[in-house]
């Protein structure tokens, strides 16, 4: 069955949320607009800076504090690639920290859409205070697998990557 759009646009965040480097959680954001990936985000360390994964985590008030949230990323990401967000949806993997539903709302995301809950946040507050739509969408619960040698494109990058 084809995935909806919002399953379609949380499932690219689930594949966002795979380059994780926090052993805690792994979290993922993709902001879009118009149906259109505007920009990604995973939990990880700042750029150039250690990962959890690599010296551990630096845990205060029972929070990694080396870690960016997914949400930041993919904010920073449209900043610095000088993408407006203004009017844009949030799929987020979790529901989002309080501070990364603020920054969202102050960035102009309008609708924010999750699948998975997350402890002591105010954001849903947040959402509503700001008028954010907030969507919980489930997951389609039959997982779909792929055999690589039925891609014919994957055969070909085999027999060049032989070749050289």
């Amino acid at each position: 069955m084809r995935p909806s759009w919002d399953q379609y646009f949380l499932k690219l965040a689930m594949l966002a949320s795979e380059r994780a480097t926090c052993p805690r959680m792994h979290c993922g954001c993709v902001l879009v607009k118009h149906k259109h990936v505007l920009a990604t985000g995973y939990n990880g360390s700042l750029p150039g800076l250690p990962h959890c994964e690599d010296v551990g985590c630096l845990i205060v008030d029972n929070h990694c504090i080396r870690t960016n949230h997914a949400e930041m990323n993919a904010l920073m990401q449209a900043a610095k690639n000088g993408v407006s967000i203004n009017g844009a949806t949030a799929y987020v993997t979790n529901m989002p920290c309080t501070t990364c539903a603020k920054a969202l709302i102050a960035a102009g995301i309008k609708r924010v859409v999750v699948f998975s809950d997350y402890h002591s946040t105010y954001a849903e507050m947040f959402f509503k205070d700001a008028d954010v739509r907030l969507d919980r969408q489930a997951m389609p619960g039959k997982v779909i697998t792929y055999d690589i040698n039925s891609f014919s494109s994957a055969k070909k990058f085999e027999e060049s990557d032989h070749d050289s």
